[in-house]
């Protein structure tokens, strides 16, 4: 399974250097074998000497330029980083992205072979509205997107409940992954209010391949637990 952790803007270097040690240790320790990613905060980003898969939160797409604000691959190979995430809620619900601007960065990225975790979901007006209307609003966010990408992760985030503590129930969540997995063979992670109490019922349900951990994934201990419910759940 894939198990990631968005930490968004949050701990410094000096904190995201120790918290990737403390993951790495007990990945390390446990001999566990699933795959674990890291995005950092911009300012975090480090050289580090660890399995644990670091990303990149967001970057622009180009080598390098007059992009204020923004930071481009020459910043993430300083750093040797070759994952991305890209199309959060938060990108395309706060700051504003577009539909057209995502599938650029995705397009530069994906040439350049990098794994992109990208996210669709909907908020809570689409979810209301009934399934016919909330999987239309779901699938146009695929649009423009190369669904067969040897290196690309799905992540369905319902954007009402990042946040928020709500969550959809299981058989939603189990009901959309399925719906979804119809539209494209890569791996699909859960986010939306994952958290220590819930991960393992949610990373148990049919395709559900993993999970997108935001502010849950900020307690080291609680991001391990979540890593080694997936360990169990493989073995079984």
């Amino acid at each position: 399974m894939i198990i990631a952790a968005n930490l968004k803007t949050n701990l410094t270097r000096k904190e995201t250097n120790e918290y990737l040690k403390e993951i790495e240790s007990f990945v390390t320790s446990k001999n566990l074998t699933q795959e674990v990613l890291v995005f950092p905060a911009m300012s975090s980003l480090d050289h580090n000497d660890t399995s644990i898969i670091v990303g990149a939160q967001n970057a622009y797409a180009t080598r390098d330029g007059a992009f204020t604000g923004e930071i481009g691959l020459v910043h993430l190979e300083e750093f040797a980083i070759k994952t991305v995430l890209i199309g959060h809620s938060e990108r395309r619900h706060i700051l504003g992205e577009t539909q057209e601007e995502l599938v650029k960065k995705f397009n530069y990225y994906k040439e350049l072979g990098f794994k992109i975790v990208y996210c669709v979901g909907e908020p809570l007006d689409k979810r209301e509205a009934g399934k016919s209307e909330m999987m239309e609003y779901i699938t146009s966010q695929y649009a423009g997107i190369d669904t067969e990408y040897e290196n690309l992760i799905i992540a369905y985030e319902p954007v009402w409940a990042i946040g928020t503590g709500l969550t959809p129930s299981l058989e939603d969540i189990e009901d959309i992954h399925t719906a979804l997995k119809a539209k494209s063979t890569a791996p699909i992670l859960y986010g939306g209010s994952v958290k220590v109490t819930n991960a393992k019922e949610v990373l148990a349900l049919k395709n559900v391949d993993g999970i997108l951990v935001g502010s849950a994934a900020l307690y080291g201990e609680h991001f391990c637990s979540m890593i080694a419910f997936a360990q169990e759940l493989e073995v079984q």
